[in-house]
């Protein structure tokens, strides 16, 4: 036995003394306030205290209770000690205490105030034994003396019973509460009652012929004469009213809301304060319990009493009271917490009772109205509560976490009134921070931070501190939490907080740490935070919470002009979508003079890359990384259950970026060409299934942007033309072809949504034909996918002379430009436009290759359209040319004569193989004369020499593909030592200058061969078709060199980098295949190479070709 049990022996063993000559067994109830007080001193002795209401005391009264009553039990049920100090954990204290009675027990319970203990206990048995125990207690209070505190204890006593067990004070499987009603269960067994097999703890099973209202209400009745005390009158009446209320008033409990129960709290706490009770936990807690029982229906069944003779009794009670003068409350008094309780249940009640009720007799109906004119006539004093005190009360819910806090922070972080109670207010906020971390209640928090800012009655220190604790709570959020906040901060203001009156020194340590954030983001790149998105992601959603557009600003700086970083911005902000005002359409942003303004909710990042751009040039990198920047927000990410979202709408993007500034002599900071990617990037990013939303573009007015892109297109057919006056943005062949690229991809798009509902898109067709009358007529075949079935393809007139066209599909056109003999220029700009025109133009064509005349004077007229349409063709139209004129050249339809310009005697080699790329060459070289002629002179500018050249050295490449397919080079380490057969004559070159004309032409023969040695047949023919290689080569390379010396100023760039090329393959050719030319021949090729070269005007591409000429060497020397 422990120190603590032993003082409670010995107490006990002193008042049985003190019964001398009775004992404790027989114990009357007026003789215990004699003897009992050296229990109460036990008691004190193992608190400590005085007050017995500590947490330690409260253990040992429950402790002393269990013992107490288990020992009358065990006495009625005859247990067997033998049994019992093995099965019961309490039996050493239990066996110590002399023998008691039921008046012991009851009036121990009375004088340690254990109402509260007494109830929990009673709640771990059946209700039967509950009703048994009820009315022990109601015939003891009963007994002579019948005192106040008798009275009050039984009523404490219901209403604790009414508000059911103490879930803050019962423990789990090892509490006393459950070890008393284990034994409770395995005395009744060994008795044999038959309820008593199985422990029943359910409270709401309600046994025949057992009613505890039954028993309390007719206890109240038969004692009301023993109530002489206002203060006990009101406590009797508000239980009873309460219990009426619980049992039959109500069929469910009423689901408050956190404004009405801070409403009871804030008045009941406050009048207890003013009665002299100090705040705490506790008593908050108490008040907690007494609401949420008065608003539940009654734990008990109710069976022998109905809802008449419940109304009768009570009303008999209120009438009797009220008679006795002790419901009649004073204004001038405090009022008490219980005068607090009967008005609320007064009300209650009075609410219930004008409801109509189903199934009521008409006497219940007299009851009802009887109760409710007595009701009525009770006037009570007017009861108010501080700001001040509902603020401590709600700062003590939530720093002890009681029941309902999060609700309760939520309503103290948007009760502004309370934000002016100074450092409680904060300390409470800074000290508690994990109670307003959910969504709802930052909000509020932020709103009221936000007056406050604006009202500037904050110190720095204050402000500091404040909306640190709140971008704490903030930054605690989940992800998609953190959304949400962003996008409602965005609702107020577009500079968070910043929009207020902050002074400026917090706005300085904001912008130290927006540096700071973005500084560790880019300089740690390359370490962990590449690899942990999430912390990157995490401190940019703070500084963005704080000022999302400063935070914009920082990203879209870090994304354009740090070199790749706008791949990790734009990673971040796909996780913030939040930021981008995701579905939100409507923010507060500000203007220049502070004043809040709506905007578009998707705009914001878009003003920020506005007016960055505006604000400086960007370079060519720079605007590079914009547009990635800008693919990349578009582009949609997976979220959360598969769901695709994206950060910025490509019509955002068009809105913004593009449409302003579709003109060539626009001012704006954004230039053409720019303007033209992101609309391509934003066609490209967006791929929809056809008909499973309306596209995006339609919201961007389609038909009217397809007139302006083909407007400006048309405007690119003469880029080498004088600028027109006001032009900003000179044409250039790579916006022709971004614009020729952007047309076409608009243009499907828009078919498809033509081909879906055609009636309705009919008039708006009609009018984008009828714009494009004075637009080229080259210009229509890119919207071809739109026009559809709807309209012809109209062609010159002068084409149909050539080509065999359907007359159901092609009408012609009368252009003064294409007059007579235009035919064939206006079937190469057919050919140039489209992969498919180009096919078609070719099963068209009109010419009889059986008539020789026909077939030169085509191929005439073909080389004169080629000069035509060599300087206007993009990129792309000039690959399709050129596939154009090979397939000519091989079906024969277009005679090539190659004249021997660069040798002095026949080669002996069979370049049938060949014919294709030297016929190729030579016209190529054919059409450059006549560009550099004096007669084409004045049709060109500078630039487009450039251009021409640029062209001209693709088709170089694309001749050079072709042998290099035909003669692909060995592997390295592999290649093949070829003996040289004697006697093989090789090419013997001419050293000439550069000659303007030839008429020498002879066709391509077939060179002797001599027999190899070896039987290898396939080397000799590797080793021979080396040579021929060999030849197209120096061939191509004189065709180069004439030409550049030909074009103005001869320094066209591409051409010398062609030259480069050429003598590369050629000396990879000779080390590749030694055999196919021997010393003397490297040596003639050598000196006829620089004797070309020497024709150049610039010395630094002089002396490059020379050095490469000079390593010309053959592997056999």
């Amino acid at each position: 036995m422990d120190k603590e049990s032993a003082i409670l022996q010995g107490a006990f063993l002193l008042v049985n003394k003190l019964c001398h000559p009775s004992s404790l067994c027989s114990l009357e109830k007026a003789d215990w306030n004699r003897v009992g007080y050296p229990v109460l001193a036990a008691l004190k002795e193992i608190s400590g205290e005085e007050d017995l209401n500590n947490s330690k005391t409260a253990c040992w009264k429950k402790k002393l209770v269990c013992v107490v009553w288990l020992k009358l039990l065990c006495r009625e049920a005859g247990e067997d000690i033998e049994t019992a100090w093995r099965e019961n954990p309490l039996f050493a204290l239990q066996n110590a205490l002399p023998e008691v009675n039921h008046v012991v027990l009851l009036e121990l319970l009375k004088s340690i105030s254990a109402a509260d203990i007494f109830a929990n206990f009673l709640l771990c048995l059946p209700q039967s034994q509950i009703c048994s125990e009820l009315e022990r207690l109601v015939q003891h209070v009963m007994i002579s003396p019948t005192r106040e505190d008798d009275v009050r204890f039984l009523l404490e006593l219901w209403w604790e019973l009414w508000k059911g067990r103490d879930k803050e004070r019962v423990g789990g499987g090892d509490s006393i509460e459950m070890l008393f009603a284990n034994q409770f269960a395995h005395l009744e067994s060994a008795i044999g009652t038959p309820q008593a097999k199985r422990m029943k703890l359910d409270t709401s099973a309600s046994l025949p012929h057992t009613d505890v209202l039954y028993i309390l209400l007719h206890a109240l009745k038969d004692m009301k004469d023993h109530i002489c005390m206002t203060e006990l009158c009101l406590l009797a009446l508000s239980i009873a009213l309460d219990v009426l209320y619980t049992s039959y008033l109500i069929e469910q409990g009423a689901i408050l809301s956190t404004e009405e129960k801070m409403h009871f709290l804030f008045k009941c706490v406050s009048i207890r304060e003013k009665n002299n009770e100090k705040l705490s936990p506790e008593l908050i807690l108490e008040a907690q319990q007494d609401l949420s029982a008065s608003h539940k229906p009654s734990p008990f069944r109710h069976s022998k009493m109905n809802v008449t003779e419940a109304l009768r009794i009570v009303t008999e009670l209120a009438q009797f009271w009220q008679n006795g003068g002790l419901l009649k409350l004073s204004n001038d008094s405090i009022p008490t917490y219980t005068t607090f309780k009967l008005q609320q249940s007064v009300h209650r009640v009075l609410t219930a009772l004008k409801e109509p009720s189903k199934g009521m007799t008409e006497t219940d109906t007299e009851e009802k109205d009887a109760l409710r004119v007595l009701l009525e006539s009770l006037s009570f004093p007017t009861l108010e509560s501080t700001p001040e005190v509902n603020m401590r009360i709600t700062v003590t819910i939530i720093s002890h976490r009681l029941e309902d806090y999060q609700n309760l922070a939520s309503l103290f972080a948007g009760e502004q009134s309370w934000a002016g109670c100074g450092e409680q207010w904060m300390d409470c906020l800074e000290k508690n921070q994990a109670a307003f971390q959910h969504l709802d209640t930052l909000i509020k928090l932020t709103s009221t931070l936000t007056s406050k800012l604006d009202s500037q009655d904050l110190s720095v220190i204050q402000c500091r501190k404040l909306m640190k604790v709140v971008t704490d709570v903030f930054s605690a959020l989940s992800l998609e939490d953190k959304n949400k906040a962003l996008a409602a901060i965005l609702r107020f203001s577009s500079r968070g907080f910043f929009g207020c009156s902050v002074p400026s020194a917090v706005t300085d340590g904001f912008e130290q740490e927006l540096n700071m954030a973005f500084n560790c983001i880019i300089q740690g790149g390359g370490g962990a935070l590449q690899g942990n998105l999430s912390t990157a992601v995490a401190l940019v959603a703070r500084v963005a919470f704080q000022d999302p557009e400063a935070t914009l600003r920082a990203c879209c700086h870090s994304a354009i002009f740090n070199k790749g970083a706008f791949a990790l911005m734009a990673q971040i902000l796909q996780q913030l979508p939040g930021l981008g005002g995701q579905g939100e359409r409507k923010v507060a942003s500000e203007n220049k003079d502070g004043e809040r303004h709506p905007a578009s909710g998707h705009s914001l990042i878009c003003r920020c890359l506005q007016e960055m751009i505006g604000a400086r040039s960007l370079s060519g990198s720079e605007k590079e990384q914009l547009l990635k920047f800008l693919g990349l927000l578009m582009t949609p990410v997976l979220a959360d259950e598969a769901e695709e979202r994206k950060f910025l709408s490509p019509q955002e993007v068009v809105s913004s970026f593009v449409l302003p500034h579709l003109s060539f002599t626009s001012q704006s900071s954004v230039d053409l060409e720019l303007s033209l990617k992101l609309l391509h990037t934003a066609l490209c990013v967006d791929v929809q299934e056809p008909g499973s939303a309306p596209h995006w573009v339609l919201g961007c007015s389609p038909i009217p942007l397809l007139y302006v892109l083909a407007q400006l297109h048309n405007q690119t057919l003469r880029c080498w033309d004088q600028p027109l006056e006001g032009v900003v943005h000179p044409v250039s062949m790579d916006m022709k072809e971004l614009l020729v690229t952007v047309l076409t991809k608009l243009a499907d798009v828009v078919a498809a949504e033509v081909n879906a509902d055609p009636s309705r898109w009919s008039r708006a067709l009609f009018w984008l034909y009828n714009k494009m009358e004075g637009l080229d007529w080259t210009v229509y075949f890119h919207l071809k996918p739109v026009w559809g079935e709807h309209f012809k393809n109209e062609v010159p007139s002068s084409l149909l002379m050539v080509c065999d066209l359907p007359e159901q599909d092609w009408s012609s056109l009368d252009l003064p430009q294409y007059g007579q003999g235009t035919g064939l220029l206006a079937w190469m700009e057919c050919s140039s436009l489209s992969d498919s025109l180009q096919s078609f133009m070719l099963s068209c064509l009109s010419l009889d290759q059986r008539q020789a005349d026909h077939v030169s004077m085509f191929s005439k007229g073909l080389l004169v359209a080629l000069t035509q349409i060599l300087p206007w063709c993009s990129v792309s139209q000039w690959s399709r040319l050129l596939r154009t004129l090979k397939e000519l050249i091989a079906s024969g339809r277009l005679h090539v004569p190659f004249s021997l310009e660069y040798v002095d005697f026949l080669p002996l080699l069979d370049l049938r193989s060949f014919a294709s790329e030297l016929c190729l060459s030579v016209l190529l070289l054919r059409v450059l004369q006549l560009l550099c002629g004096s007669s084409c002179s004045h049709w060109m500018l500078g630039n487009s020499w450039a251009h021409v050249g640029r062209l001209y050295a693709h088709a170089v490449r694309e001749m050079m593909n072709s042998l290099r397919a035909k003669l692909p080079l060995p592997s390295s380490g592999a290649q093949t030592k070829m003996s040289r057969d004697s006697g093989l004559s090789c090419t013997s070159v001419k050293v000439c200058e550069t000659p303007e004309d030839s008429s020498k032409d002879v066709q391509l023969e077939e060179g002797p061969r001599l027999k190899c040695k070896e039987p290898q047949m396939e080397e000799k023919a590797e080793r021979v078709l080396s040579q021929e290689v060999l030849f197209v080569l120096s061939q191509l390379f004189c065709h180069i060199q004439h030409i550049q010396v030909m074009m103005p100023e001869g320094q066209c760039e591409p051409l010398f980098l062609s030259s480069l090329e050429v003598l590369s393959h050629y000396e990879a050719i000779m080390a590749a295949f030694p055999d196919s030319s021997s010393p003397l021949e490297s040596d003639n090729t050598r000196h006829f190479f620089s004797t070309i070269t020497d024709n150049l005007e610039n010395q630094e591409m002089k002396r490059v070709l020379k050095q490469k000429i000079a390593q010309l060497v053959s592997s056999a020397a």
